[in-house]
């Protein structure tokens, strides 16, 4: 049903404006082509339209956000320009909007209401963002599937017989289907960069603690210290979009701006010549199907044929296998310590986790000295299909054999566990018509390097594919 604030259907003059990438819709509306508040309503209309059949924003604020896309249209009409002034957005539920429910999808949370803004959503909306909701997330943003008892199941916009990833999986699900152009994730377990993949999307796991995570807490008692692996990062259709957000987005929160400000470091690289590549196709026993294993091939080859220097020996790196073991640990004991569960480990073995989580950044940043980027998998397959089997009893079929479901938390978490920005970046589809992502790994801190490497792979190859009938 259309809301009934929205004036524009779908298919008007207005509508076409929301294929436009983020930072073309925001050229646009500084440009006076299109109105903010035309550009609401047209987006209010196709999330109307769309979304039945996928179920990603699933909290809905369209008449807050029509007030603020007309103060928006009335600022610019004065002539103010911010990165993202008028542009309508949605972010993941687990984010605090004040007014908005925060459930984290936990039964227990179900009237939870924020009584403030994220410091991410703070920074989005004095860019000019106009927040038109939040999107769907697995309970406790702990799997690889966007669903809830609160708000039910999200599907993948290119068979909505499979999941679209999680946990930011409503995320990719709306921007796949072009409801919106930007989006707000977070990420500890791959939560942006597999949903990016599996949706056919781009998705950035920032560098630890460069954007803060205040306001992306479970709903219940006090703020405490954010998880130590824990990041919340943008998605988007394009890497350009990357780009703007994480320019709004990063920077020390107030506490640590009296001593600190941010000074990111231009990318390594201005075009894909210049770049070296080490690529890292197998961790371990990790399965991967045969067709992301030659997506990620092809794309090899072709940055070859591109100048790109191809590296393929993976001994200066640390043991990314036993990185993934004592990620696994790290996040069993974050996870143990918000439900109250014993603590997997003691307190001494957790200061020999952050021994060794030393040791592999030291590590990493002495890879980095000899190469710009690491090229991965996100994950082993492509979207797979639903599974409500119990999570330690489910398997994913991967290459026609079995696979057990969390052993794909390898593909992600050297990244993680290394505190390394991470960008997710369509590459290619499947036989089937499933998209296909890759990993580009940077430096710590360099977290402009693999945005624009996505970037230059985008306008080399090309990048995201709409789903048919979106």
């Amino acid at each position: 049903m259309l809301h009934p604030s929205a004036a524009k259907e779908e298919g008007t003059v207005a509508d076409e404006f929301l294929d436009l990438s983020a930072h073309e819709q925001v050229a646009a509306l500084a440009a006076g082509t299109i109105g903010a508040v035309e550009l609401t309503q047209a987006a209010i209309a196709r999330i109307d339209a769309r979304d039945g059949a996928i179920n990603a924003v699933v909290v809905r604020d369209f008449d807050r956000a029509l007030v603020a896309a007309g103060e928006a249209e009335a600022a610019i009409a004065r002539g103010e320009r911010r990165p993202l002034l008028g542009l309508p957005m949605t972010v993941k539920e687990s984010h605090n909007v004040a007014g908005l429910p925060t459930t984290w999808g936990f039964e227990p949370f179900r009237n939870a209401v924020a009584g403030s803004d994220s410091l991410g959503v703070e920074r989005l909306k004095a860019a000019g963002a106009i927040i038109l909701g939040k999107t769907n997330v697995p309970t406790w943003l702990a799997d690889w599937q966007s669903v809830n008892p609160i708000y039910g199941r999200t599907n993948n916009p290119y068979d909505t017989g499979r999941s679209p990833g999680g946990s930011s999986g409503g995320s990719a699900a709306a921007l796949a289907a072009r409801m919106v152009a930007l989006e707000f994730g977070s990420d500890i377990g791959g939560s942006i960069r597999v949903p990016a993949a599996f949706c056919g999307v781009y998705g950035h796991k920032p560098s630890w603690q460069l954007i803060p995570g205040r306001g992306h807490v479970p709903p219940a008692g006090e703020p405490g210290a954010f998880p130590p692996l824990s990041v919340v990062g943008p998605m988007a259709r394009t890497a350009r979009d990357l780009e703007i957000a994480m320019t709004v987005l990063a920077g020390p929160d107030s506490d640590m701006a009296a001593g600190y400000s941010l000074a990111l470091r231009e990318p390594r690289g201005k075009q894909l010549s210049d770049y070296r590549v080490l690529v890292v196709d197998a961790i371990g026993d990790l399965a991967i199907d045969p067709e992301v294993a030659g997506a990620l091939s092809d794309l090899v080859d072709r940055l070859a044929m591109a100048n790109v220097t191809i590296i393929r020996d993976t001994s200066i790196l640390p043991d990314l296998a036993a990185a993934r073991a004592a990620y696994g640990t790290m996040v069993t004991t974050i996870t143990s310590a918000r439900s109250g569960q014993p603590a997997a480990i003691d307190a001494h073995g957790w200061i020999e986790i952050l021994n060794h989580q030393a040791r592999f950044q030291r590590a990493f940043a002495a890879a980095f000295r000899q190469v710009d980027i690491v090229l991965s998998p996100v994950f082993g397959t492509a979207a797979f299909p639903h599974n409500d089997a119990e999570p330690m009893k489910r398997v994913l079929s991967i290459g026609g054999e079995d696979s057990p479901y969390f052993g794909q938390i390898g593909w992600i978490a050297p990244a993680t566990f290394g505190h390394l920005p991470a960008t997710s970046a369509p590459i290619a589809q499947t036989a089937g018509g499933l998209p296909i992502g890759v990993q580009i790994i940077g430096p710590s801190l360099e977290d402009r390097t693999p945005i624009r490497f996505a970037r230059l792979i985008e306008e080399a190859f090309g990048g995201y594919r709409a789903p048919a009938g979106y």
